[in-house]
């Protein structure tokens, strides 16, 4: 496959070899694209530019270096990367769909709400650190659309 657009049942884009494992809720199977390639296209896809999104969470949260990002709103699908976005090793996880994780000896398991797991190549601490900051964005997303309603 050469194309993917990140939809409601995305759970992660894996780095794998310059290619990326997707991870859906019901279904895994190979792009022909960098994790943040999809992640480009993502957001263009629903409407915006990749810059457009990075410049939106630093505008709600202050952050600005490894930062989540909203790729559509209304169903509320945020992303946070492993890595800087800038490297190609770099994956992508939908926070929502991490049921649990847990720190191994160089790497970190995460345990999805689908039953799959996924081993990361990077430490638990960034795992730990990008789940709080994606909540975070989650949170004020939430906040900002409930002040709307009032």
């Amino acid at each position: 496959m050469n194309t993917y657009e990140i939809n409601d049942n995305t759970i992660a884009l894996i780095f794998d070899n310059y290619r990326t494992i997707v991870y859906e809720k019901d279904n895994t199977f190979i792009v022909n694209k960098l994790p943040t390639d999809i992640i480009k296209y993502s957001c263009e896809y629903f409407g915006s530019s990749y810059k457009g999104r990075v410049d939106g969470t630093k505008n709600l949260t202050g952050l600005t270096h490894k930062a989540p990002i909203i790729i559509e709103e209304s169903k509320e699908i945020v992303f946070f990367p492993t890595y800087s976005p800038r490297l190609c090793n770099c994956s992508w996880i939908r926070n929502k769909y991490v049921n649990r994780y847990i720190k191994m000896p160089s790497s970190c398991k995460l345990f999805l709400i689908n039953g799959k797991e996924i081993i990361l190549n990077c430490s638990y601490d960034i795992i730990n650190n990008q789940i709080m900051r994606s909540s975070r964005l989650e949170s004020v997303i939430r906040y900002r659309k409930n002040v709307n309603l009032l």
